[in-house]
Formats: structure tokens, C-alpha cells, sequence
């Protein structure tokens, strides 16, 4: 976060919630319906925009007007936001890419048998 979006948050932005992982959720004025009124989160930490749940993501682009402060998930199949881990120490990779830490070369099957006269 740069020395202006302080200065801006601190002169003009209004909390309107935070999330499970610590962003916090800011506006300017009251009329949460007006699509005219800035909206913008403060990151804790990384500044990494997966880090948004969807539900605050709906909010910050004007998908719904009433900030989701005490959001529960609906149905029982939901899962937790997790954030892209691509490009981490933490990401996915299959079991036969050599980056998996269940990675085993002697397991490797070829993709073709080569032909021999």
C-alpha cells in the first residue's frame, strides 16, 4: 500500500468490515446502492487480489450493495475461500510432475512404446 492510499483511507474511507484472513473493506459515504462510491480493500500482508473471498469480491465490484460483514456460507457443500497458491512453495502440482514432493522418476510411464524393426 502505497504513502497516498493511507492518506486517502485515513482522510476519507469509511471501515465497512473485514474478513477471516484480516483485509479490510472501505468506502466513502453512506448510500451503499450509489454505484458513483469508491470501494477498495487495504490487504493484510501480501497484496494479492485471490486473497479477496468471493463474497467480498461481489461487493467491491458493485454485484451487490449491502457488505457482506456477517456472511455465513448458505449450503453445507461450501468450502472456505482459499487463495491461488500458483507460483508458492505451497502449489499443486500432480503426482507425476517433477516439482510434487510424491514425484518418483521410477514410476514414470512412457507416453508411447518405441518401435523397433
Amino acid at each position: 500500500m502505497s504513502f497516498g492510499t493511507k492518506l486517502y483511507t485515513w482522510l476519507y474511507g469509511k471501515l465497512v468490515g473485514s474478513d477471516e484472513k484480516g483485509n479490510k473493506y472501505y468506502t466513502i459515504g453512506n448510500d451503499h446502492s450509489d454505484l458513483n462510491v469508491k470501494r477498495w480493500v487495504i490487504f493484510n500482508g501480501e497484496i494479492e487480489a485471490s486473497k479477496i473471498p468471493p463474497h467480498w469480491h461481489a461487493w467491491l465490484h458493485k454485484s451487490i450493495d449491502m457488505p457482506p460483514v456477517d456472511y455465513s456460507h448458505k449450503y453445507k457443500w461450501q468450502k472456505d475461500h482459499k487463495q491461488n497458491m500458483t507460483g508458492t512453495k505451497d502449489a499443486h502440482f500432480p503426482s507425476s510432475n517433477p516439482l510434487s514432493k510424491n514425484f518418483k522418476p521410477d514410476q514414470i510411464k512412457a507416453d508411447y512404446e518405441s518401435w523397433s524393426p
